[in-house]
């Protein structure tokens, strides 16, 4: 894979059943992570950590940064966040795939200088299983 654009990464919000880009994100990240679950006892060979598969729990979380290209978009994040909704998400990774799932925005920041824009933060955990769907 070549490089690719930063700004081709995306991140989406279920809108009513169509998928619609929160605007504006300057910076993305998402970041899977699973959690071990240490299988270790007095008989474990040469007493290493033996860790058991298919076990432990799994997440994903979202950050970004930027500005709102428009109130729209603003106003579905916000009443997201003050609703504490579970909601649909995709993140497009460009000639990779599609993440889909259920994600909760568990922090939203506002912040601006006297002489530019406002800017926000955002950040999402998953809330449920995930699908992959490769480009």
């Amino acid at each position: 894979m070549v490089a690719q654009k930063g700004k081709d990464l995306l991140l989406k919000i279920d809108n009513g059943g169509t998928y619609a880009t929160v605007a504006g994100l300057r910076s993305k990240r998402l970041a899977f992570n699973a959690e071990t679950v240490d299988g270790t006892d007095s008989e474990s060979a040469g007493r290493w950590r033996e860790l058991l598969g298919g076990t432990g729990i799994q997440r994903a979380s979202v950050s970004g940064a930027g500005i709102f290209k428009d109130q729209a978009s603003d106003a579905l994040v916000r009443s997201a966040f003050f609703a504490a909704s579970v909601l649909n998400w995709q993140v497009v990774i460009p000639d990779f795939g599609v993440v889909t799932g259920a994600f909760q925005v568990t922090a939203l920041e506002y912040s601006g200088q006297y002489n530019g824009e406002v800017l926000f933060e955002i950040a999402l955990e998953s809330a449920g299983a995930l699908s992959f769907a490769a480009v």
